[in-house]
């Protein structure tokens, strides 16, 4: 399917690896100018070699409100007005609730919900100007199915919804969507370290715990982030403008509830 992208500029943060990789490799596929952005200065250099031609990469710390402002006027500087956005980054602090301090909760915010509440700010007016704008924010399972492991990013997540819904409504008007995509258990780093926690706690080794893990699934296995990558794809794309304000579940059926 021709997702009708070509040209367009997209903006895809924490984007050095896993989904954000996976997503930034689609949208240039399609056809888009991308620009892409991490804390690792060498990460980042690899991944914008194996996505194309029209990459640009930028270090940025999603979580500084002066480096976002940086990564929007650098991209549209570079490549133009950018017209896609896909909000994502690295999972706020792990544990259980009573051994979180009030600094981890505050690093979460920032890193988690914050910086797509900037990010937005700063890119809707030059969508509004083109009348066309896709924006998703990538977040977690968890929003809908809190983890016990991951009260900090259960509660943001949460939010998160709230916010897309909030968007949405805003935004509609002037031809931009904004939609949440929820993946499930996935292949990266991010489920690694998770898995780790787990084979530390069960005296297991990772590969057991993410076996354990991928059977706990009605699929029966973990998902790849090209999986995830492609549900995001499509809300980006032409065919999906009358998707607005959802939060869509890419779990291999495991949340369970109808919410």
């Amino acid at each position: 399917m021709d997702l009708g992208l070509t040209g367009k500029v997209a903006m895809v943060a924490a984007a050095s690896k896993g989904i954000g990789l996976a997503c930034a490799k689609l949208l240039a596929a399609e056809g888009c100018k991308v620009s892409i952005c991490a804390r690792n200065e060498e990460q980042l250099e690899l991944a914008a070699s194996s996505i194309g031609e029209d990459t640009r990469s930028y270090v940025v710390d999603i979580a500084n409100p002066d480096d976002i402002a940086w990564w929007v006027q650098q991209t549209q500087e570079d490549l133009g007005v950018p017209t896609i956005l896909v909000t994502n980054t690295g999972g706020p602090p792990a544990g259980p609730l009573d051994t979180l301090t009030d600094d981890q909760w505050l690093s979460g915010f920032n890193s988690t919900l914050l910086n797509i509440i900037r990010l937005v700010r700063l890119v809707n007016p030059g969508m509004q100007a083109e009348g066309w704008g896709r924006i998703v924010h990538i977040t977690s399972l968890v929003a809908k199915e809190p983890s016990q492991m991951l009260p900090i990013s259960s509660t943001l997540r949460s939010g998160i919804m709230g916010l897309t819904r909030n968007q949405a409504t805003e935004y509609a008007p002037f031809g931009i969507t904004v939609n949440g995509v929820l993946p499930g258990h996935t292949l990266t780093d991010r489920q690694t370290h998770l898995a780790q926690i787990v084979a530390d706690r069960d005296s297991i080794t990772v590969d057991e715990a993410l076996a354990r893990t991928g059977a706990s699934i009605p699929v029966g296995r973990l998902a790849s982030p090209e999986e995830i990558a492609a549900a995001v794809g499509f809300l980006c794309s032409q065919q999906a403008s009358y998707i607005t304000g959802t939060s869509l579940l890419v779990d291999g059926g495991l949340t369970k509830g109808l919410g």
